[in-house]
């Protein structure tokens, strides 16, 4: 079954290799979207994939790489668009 979802994590996210880290975690679990710095500092994802591949992705995304901090992730459900063919990183 597809599902969506959109993460903003917020924390010490931004220049530490965390959107990277987001991208290989998203391309090992098949998950379609994309991840962007947002003005704030926080970093915003939107994936879609088989629900059980997005669980394991958001758990990711919760961890991030050991060098950042995670301090706080928003996460709305969203229905699956499919208007993604991959995941990027984005600007």
């Amino acid at each position: 079954m597809l599902a969506g979802r959109r993460f903003v994590v917020r924390g010490r996210v931004q220049g530490v290799g965390f959107r990277w880290f987001v991208e290989q975690a998203a391309r090992h679990e098949g998950i379609r979207g994309y991840v962007r710095n947002q003005d704030d500092g926080s970093v915003e994802v939107v994936g879609e994939g088989e629900a059980e591949s997005l669980l394991r992705f958001e758990r990711a995304v919760r961890r991030g790489p050991s060098s950042a901090r995670v301090d706080d992730v928003d996460t709305t459900e969203l229905p699956p668009s499919g208007q993604f063919s991959a995941f990027s990183v984005t600007r």
